[in-house]
């Protein structure tokens, strides 16, 4: 099972824009999750096709399940 915090911002064009990372640690703290997006955007740490990340949207924890298949 891999985990990945996700980061969903939105760009210049309004446009939703996410970054993901490994291995989140838990339980996860909302209110430094919401500080390290706040220094996202105030560093301008990331461009997209759409602009500069200029808001926060949302933050999630996803998980994925993988299982080879013998073929």
């Amino acid at each position: 099972m891999a985990k990945k915090i996700e980061l969903i911002f939105k760009n210049e064009m309004g446009r939703n824009v996410t970054l993901s990372l490994d291995n989140p640690i838990e339980p996860v703290d909302p209110t430094q999750v919401a500080q390290v997006m706040d220094a996202v955007i105030a560093e301008d740490a990331f461009i997209s096709t759409g602009g500069k990340l200029v808001s926060k949207h949302t933050a999630r924890i996803v998980e994925r399940y993988v299982s080879d298949i013998e073929i």
